[in-house]
């Protein structure tokens, strides 16, 4: 089990630690955790969903029956987007686990948990870690023999619903819209909705196996597949999502990937969102955009987005709005348009930054290039060092926030060190503008790197700077 941890957004690890007992034994710490604060009356119901991972089956069946060993009714919701399973277990008050590893490889997977409110905390992974802890010293230690049958529900067509009743029947009229399905468990919902809304849905690249699309560091396969598809002439936009379907994937007519950050400025100034609660990678147009009347930083992961719109709302903001470097959208208040309401969904979701910004651009009648150029965000990219442990990435951020010799000797070939900020890693101004931020992935072994710069070229040297120096520290 060493390699199971917390990360940015639940439990992740190998798939050979984490199936049997483990996956059995985190599920039923985190329904002792969230039982200690029920509510007196409430209903013990708790909801299960999965990913299309080859081995999500199978800890299914472990978490299901940790959930009848802990004394609640467990509801199977099946392959499921993880924001729908989140927005179903909501509206019935009830905890939730969803089973996914998201964008990792198919050798490793994932336990993601809801509270009755929505996602759970960082306290509640402490929480959930001291009641693992006990149950796996007990004596005699529990086990997955409970067993028992859990019950249906069909949470997708609640999700798919809750987009048909808010966008206009022809709010995609006109467009052809390329669906890169890949192994996504929200790709027939995605392509649902965009016939549901007018527009004409191509299914693209359907995998029967699954492949680790990152909609934040983007494979080179996965690039050059969505660019030779626009090239064919016939799509407005293409588009996916992760493998749990919560965080989007857009590109535009000529197969150019919009960044996360970009698509969350968009969708917020779609819906008239003017609180941005966004983490330190995610690019300076945030503040430049004059999209936001107020910003507010935070680490990297969703339950840090969370709670600093929990912390606006606490505040008086109104329009309240949270989304990522990697696309995924936090809806933290109402919005109503033309006499319809889309209730607040304060969890990652893919398909409304999906569908707010097509049908933007559609009411604008302008294309994505369009929108995106109207930002005037500049260029940014970001990658990743692989099979990188965290000692070497840890010791790595060290050095470069606490020894300032090392770090302007270090970044002496990229420029001059104008302002330096260790919320989360190292994030770097440089004299002149460019940005370069190192962090520790919070999901996976690997060190990430997110660069922003004048141009696309620079841009990218920036980036493959960036990458080969921090490898030649932590590799030596």
């Amino acid at each position: 089990m060493d390699s199971l941890k917390f990360g940015t957004s639940g439990l992740r690890g190998r798939v050979s630690d984490l199936i049997g007992w483990p996956s059995f034994g985190y599920t039923l710490a985190f329904l002792r955790h969230v039982r200690d604060g029920d509510r007196a009356g409430a209903e013990q119901m708790v909801f299960f969903g999965r990913d299309l991972r080859a081995s999500s089956p199978e800890i299914l069946e472990a978490c299901i029956a940790a959930g009848h060993a802990a004394g609640f009714r467990a509801v199977d919701c099946g392959a499921v987007p993880t924001p729908a399973l989140a927005l179903a277990a909501m509206h019935q008050g009830c905890p939730a686990v969803m089973i996914t590893g998201s964008h990792i490889p198919d050798d490793r997977n994932g336990l993601k948990f809801y509270g009755r409110g929505g996602e759970i905390t960082k306290a509640d992974e402490m929480g959930i870690a001291a009641e693992f802890a006990a149950i796996a010293g007990a004596d005699p230690r529990p086990g997955p023999e409970a067993g028992g049958q859990a019950a249906g529900r069909d949470a997708l067509a609640v999700f798919g619903r809750r987009y048909k009743d808010f966008f206009a029947r022809d709010a995609l009229a006109g467009l052809t819209i390329g669906v890169f399905q890949h192994s996504s468990v929200a790709r027939d919902l995605l392509a649902d909705l965009v016939t549901a809304l007018g527009g004409t849905a191509v299914a693209l690249g359907r995998s029967n196996s699954f492949v680790p699309v990152d909609t934040e560091a983007h494979r080179p396969e996965d690039v050059k597949q969505i660019r030779d598809w626009a090239a064919e002439g016939r799509f407005d936009a293409i588009v996916s999502t992760d493998g749990d379907g919560d965080r989007p994937l857009v590109a535009d007519a000529k197969g150019t990937i919009l960044r996360g950050d970009v698509l969350g400025l968009l969708t917020s100034r779609a819906l008239g969102l003017t609180t941005i609660v966004t983490p330190v990678t995610s690019s300076s147009a945030v503040e430049t955009s004059g999209i936001a009347g107020k910003v507010v930083r935070t680490k990297v992961g969703s339950p840090f987005v969370i709670a600093g719109m929990a912390e606006a709302a606490q505040a008086g903001a109104e329009g309240i709005v949270g989304f990522e470097a990697n696309g995924g959208l936090l809806l933290g208040s109402a919005v109503t348009r033309d006499g319809r309401s889309l209730p607040a969904l304060p969890t990652r979701d893919s398909v409304l930054p999906i569908l707010a910004t097509l049908a933007f651009a559609k009411r604008r009648g302008m294309d994505l290039a369009a929108l995106v150029a109207e930002l005037d965000a500049g260029h940014a990219a970001a990658h990743r060092l692989q099979d990188v442990p965290q000692a070497a990435s840890g010791e790595f951020l060290a050095r470069l926030a606490e020894d300032a010799e090392f770090r302007d000797g270090f970044f002496a070939p990229a420029g001059r060190i104008a302002s330096v900020d260790a919320l989360d890693g190292v994030r770097v101004i440089l004299d002149a503008g460019p940005v370069v931020h190192f962090r520790a992935s919070g999901n996976a072994p690997e060190l990430r790197c997110y660069v922003e710069a004048g141009s696309e070229a620079k841009a990218a040297e920036l980036l493959a700077w960036g990458l080969a120096a921090a490898e030649a520290e932590v590799r030596g």
